[in-house]
């Protein structure tokens, strides 16, 4: 009876030992619990490769190259317009220079007869040429000593000895000097001093219609807003 006993009692424990050492089986076969937000579907979201981000959708050549700004970039310069030639006209006498005593074969102490007188250099436009001579130190003021106008623009001087006539040729003219005669008067000083003669050409636009024997007030207002250029010629007597 005890012997049944203790192998009835083997038969049941040995059993559940065996059964407490290994494992259960839903522990086995059960997979671990996992958080639900894993075994989710992710959540839909747009794919970041369908709207590239706005820096690659710019293509280089969209871009337009940098361009120096015009204010950086020194203007081209404009090729040298040649000038025209700035107008000098100039007096002269092969018979004496600028500041130079005047022969006395010119003055009232001589013959009495006009220099040789050139000049050069007339600007673009003239039609006649006046010319005067003045002693600026005569005791009552400015004494003229001779007036002629109306020289053709083609000329380019007066020779010596001009006659002391109204009508030189067909256009030339002269006025009264203030010795009350038609034509040149020459230096004639008074005695113990030297005078400055100045002759005074002037390019004019015009040719001046005066009537008679102008003076030299008349000529100089006649002038008024013709003259081109003036040039002049300075001589001392003696």
């Amino acid at each position: 009876m005890g012997k049944k006993y203790y192998l009835l009692l083997l038969l049941v424990l040995v059993p559940l030992v065996s059964l407490t050492a290994c494992p259960t089986p839903s522990a086995t076969t059960t997979p671990p619990t996992t958080a639900p937000s894993t075994t989710s579907p992710p959540q839909t979201t747009e794919p970041t490769t369908t709207t590239p981000p706005a820096s690659t959708t710019t293509l280089p050549t969209t871009t337009p190259p940098a361009t120096t700004p015009a204010t950086t970039v020194p203007p081209t310069e404009p090729p040298e317009t040649t000038e025209p030639p700035e107008v000098i006209m100039e007096l002269m006498s092969p018979q004496f220079a600028e500041g130079e005593s005047i022969p006395a074969q010119f003055s009232c102490d001589g013959q009495n007869v006009s220099p040789l007188l050139v000049w050069s250099g007339a600007p673009e436009g003239t039609e006649s040429f006046a010319l005067m001579l003045t002693d600026t130190d005569a005791p009552s003021g400015t004494f003229t000593h001779w007036i002629i106008y109306n020289i053709p623009a083609e000329f380019s001087g007066l020779n010596e000895g001009v006659p002391t006539t109204a009508m030189v040729g067909d256009d030339i003219r002269q006025g009264v000097n203030d010795f009350g005669l038609l034509g040149y008067g020459g230096p004639c000083p008074p005695p113990g001093s030297s005078h400055h003669y100045s002759f005074q050409l002037y390019a004019l636009d015009t040719m001046l219609d005066l009537g008679g024997a102008p003076t030299r007030s008349v000529l100089i207002n006649a002038m008024l807003g013709h003259i081109l250029f003036q040039a002049n010629l300075t001589g001392l007597y003696p």
